[in-house]
C-alpha cells in the first residue's frame, strides 16, 4: 500500500520494516495558500520526485534557485545524498516521491554528473512521460502494490534517470516581466487562434529564444499553455453554466466539440460531461433535490452530444 506523507518528504517511522532502499510515499498538499518546506535527502539515497498533476512552486538550496514556475503533471526532479532542498507550493500539488539507494543506478558516474552539473543544479525535467507513466502506474495500482511491485517500479525509474543526457546548453528561463505580458495577452485572446510568432512578439524575442525560455518558465509549450488556458475557463463554464458542450467548445477557442473533448479528456483524464457531473456533485451549497434534477437534465443532454 502507498504511503502517505503527513508533511513534504517526511514519513513516520517504520514499524513493519518497510522502510529501506528503495521507499516510495505521496505528497499531497490541498491548501491554496503559500506553503514553504524544507528536507534532506537520506545519505546514499537519491531522491526522486514526479508530479502528478501540475504545480507552481519555487525550488531552491541556500541563495539558488533550481526552479520557479509551473511544473507540469510528469515533471520530475532529483536530488543527490544528503542534499538540502527547499519548496515553496504557491497552488495545491500532488507529489509521487522515491528515495532510492545510489546501488540502484546502474550507472551511477552518470547519475552523479547529472545531479553534479553546474547547468542544471539539480536534474529537473519538464513533462517526462515515461516517469509519468512508472508514477501512475504505481498510484493506480497502490491498494494491491506490494514491496517488490514497489522496488520493481523504483528500480526501473533509477535506470531511466541514468540514462537519461543533459541539454547541451543552460535556458535560462523567462523573464517575469516578460512572462507577465505574455500571460495577459494569452488570457486577453486565448478564445482565438494565437500564433508562436504573436507570443514571441509580445516578449520582445525571437521565436526560437522565446519559445525555449518561455517552457523553462512555465514548463508549457506555448501551444501548450494556450490549450491549458482554454480549458482552465471551459472548467468554469462548465461547472458554473448550463451551456451546452458545443457552444463552450467554440468559446474557449475550439472549431468542434470533438476537438474540444479530446484535449479535455487529455488534460483532465475525464470527458467534459463527467467533469461536469462531478464538480456539480462536489458543490456543497446547491440544494440536493434542485441540485439532482439539474444533473438528471444535463446528463441526458450531455449524453446525446457527447
Amino acid at each position: 500500500m502507498l504511503r502517505q506523507e503527513r508533511k513534504w518528504r517526511q514519513l513516520e517511522s517504520d514499524l513493519d520494516g518497510a522502510a529501506g532502499d528503495i521507499t516510495v510515499s505521496r505528497w499531497t498538499n490541498v491548501e491554496s495558500d503559500p506553503l514553504r518546506e524544507e528536507a534532506t535527502s537520506p545519505p546514499h539515497q537519491y531522491f526522486i520526485g514526479v508530479a502528478l498533476k501540475a504545480a507552481r512552486l519555487r525550488l531552491t538550496r541556500g541563495r539558488k534557485t533550481i526552479f520557479e514556475g509551473t511544473m507540469p503533471a510528469g515533471s520530475l526532479y532529483v536530488s543527490a545524498p544528503s542534499q538540502q532542498l527547499s519548496a515553496q507550493f504557491d497552488a495545491p500539488c500532488d507529489f509521487l516521491h522515491f528515495n532510492i539507494a545510489a546501488d540502484y543506478f546502474p550507472a551511477r558516474q552518470s547519475m552523479a554528473r547529472l545531479v553534479a552539473s553546474e547547468n542544471l543544479n539539480d536534474l529537473v525535467l519538464l513533462r517526462n512521460s515515461f516517469a509519468e507513466q512508472l508514477a501512475r502506474t504505481l498510484v493506480e495500482n497502490a491498494e494491491a502494490a506490494d514491496r517488490k511491485f514497489t522496488h520493481c517500479i523504483g528500480q526501473t525509474l533509477a535506470m531511466h534517470v541514468a540514462r537519461l543526457e543533459l541539454p547541451q546548453s543552460k535556458v535560462n528561463a523567462l523573464p517575469k516581466w516578460r512572462l507577465r505580458r505574455v500571460e495577459e495577452y494569452v488570457r486577453a485572446n486565448f478564445d482565438r487562434c494565437v500564433t508562436l510568432s504573436e507570443l514571441a512578439k509580445v516578449a520582445g524575442l525571437s521565436r526560437m529564444h522565446f519559445a525555449a525560455q518561455f517552457r523553462m518558465a512555465t514548463g508549457y509549450r506555448p501551444r501548450e499553455y494556450l490549450l491549458h488556458q482554454r480549458i482552465e475557463h471551459a472548467k468554469s463554464l462548465l461547472s458554473n453554466t448550463a451551456t451546452p458542450l458545443a457552444e463552450i467548445a467554440l468559446a474557449v477557442g475550439f472549431c468542434t466539440q470533438a476537438h474540444f473533448s479530446t484535449v479535455f479528456k487529455r488534460i483532465t483524464r475525464e470527458t467534459p460531461a463527467r467533469w461536469r457531473c462531478a464538480s456539480r456533485n462536489a458543490l456543497p451549497t446547491v440544494p440536493e433535490v434542485s441540485a439532482r434534477r439539474g444533473f438528471d437534465e444535463q446528463g441526458q443532454e450531455l449524453r446525446r452530444v457527447a
